[in-house]
């Protein structure tokens, strides 16, 4: 019977550590990404300042092609909306809406995933001699919740690398024309 107590009260203790630590863990998760592009930024300012252009580039489309895309608002430009829907984990449901967009320097987009939470992606456009330097970003609010602040410190990981494809795609797409 100790043994059982014991294994219970040091469960408890690890738990309640855990969960201590995690407010102490950062209150937002982001990841950030760039490449060069060799063409101007009017170049690429159209392929994120659309849902409909990323469709081109996106590093999540090709995992699942039965996604269902739906769009809304303007064709570009703020109010421009897209809403996936996949049973692929690693596509799952979503919004995504253009909420700033700064011709040839900046687009700001807000992402719903439902219960999973939101976030903001930013694409900035910095002119680097005859190229663009494109930086893709992700920052979502993490709240007070304990398992949220340990996936955030995982956030980098899990959603980097989807980044860097997206990116190099984006540079195929835009330096073939």
């Amino acid at each position: 019977m100790k043994l059982i107590k014991r294994v219970l009260l040091t469960l408890v203790v690890v738990i309640a550590a855990l969960v201590a630590v995690s407010y102490l863990l950062p209150g937002q998760a982001v990841v950030s990404r760039s490449i060069t592009v060799n063409a101007p930024a009017d170049a690429v300012f159209p392929h994120v300042n659309s849902m409909q252009a990323t469709e081109a580039w996106s590093p999540w489309l090709s995992r699942d092609p039965e996604t269902r895309l739906t769009y809304s608002g303007p064709e570009t430009g703020v109010g421009n909306t897209l809403t996936w829907a996949s049973d692929h984990p690693q596509v799952g449901t979503g919004t995504q809406e253009i909420v700033e967009s700064v011709e040839n320097q900046l687009v700001r987009t807000e992402l719903d995933f439902g219960p999973m939470g939101t976030a903001t992606a930013t694409f900035d456009l910095q002119t680097e001699g005859a190229g663009t330097t494109v930086t893709w970003g992700f920052r979502s609010e993490l709240g007070m919740n304990p398992i949220s602040r340990w996936m955030g410190l995982m956030m980098d990981d899990w959603v980097g690398g989807d980044y860097e494809t997206g990116l190099a795609n984006l540079k195929k797409l835009v330096e073939m024309k």
